[in-house]
């Protein structure tokens, strides 16, 4: 292998390895679980409950934006609690989302809004202060 080519093959590598890379989670996302969903509730926690697939390209879209939000002045404390809609089927149901791409507000124990397959900053960005 020459230079070029070696250079060509790293450059490759390293494309196939940033688009295979899973999405940067934020720091304040978690996997979902009962006991920690039940914790920040008792807390009084802002909570955002984000319901997604990997297949779909509108949660792909929403990733950024709610992830952009919580570098936001003021939403550095809300919890977002990552819910897989094809392997967490019981969660699903007990949040009663019909959809992927479902993003549900909490202030502590009370549901303070929902959305389904929205992509807009704006909406979205409201969505999250509903829960101040």
């Amino acid at each position: 292998m020459n230079r070029g080519q070696f250079a060509t093959f790293a450059i490759m590598t390293s494309l196939i390895a940033a688009i295979s890379a899973p999405p940067a989670m934020a720091a304040n996302r978690h996997l979902f679980s009962g006991d920690a969903f039940s914790a920040a509730q008792k807390q009084n926690a802002r909570i955002l409950v984000d319901i997604s697939a990997t297949w779909c390209p509108t949660c792909r879209a929403q990733n950024p934006i709610v992830n952009a939000l919580m570098d936001e002045a003021g939403n550095e404390n809300v919890v977002i609690f990552d819910v897989d809609f094809d392997t967490q089927k019981d969660v699903v149901r007990y949040f009663n989302a019909r959809a992927q791409s479902t993003l549900i507000a909490f202030r502590g124990p009370n549901e303070t809004g929902r959305s389904v397959g929205d992509t807009d900053p704006e909406s979205i960005a409201s969505l999250v202060q509903s829960t101040q």
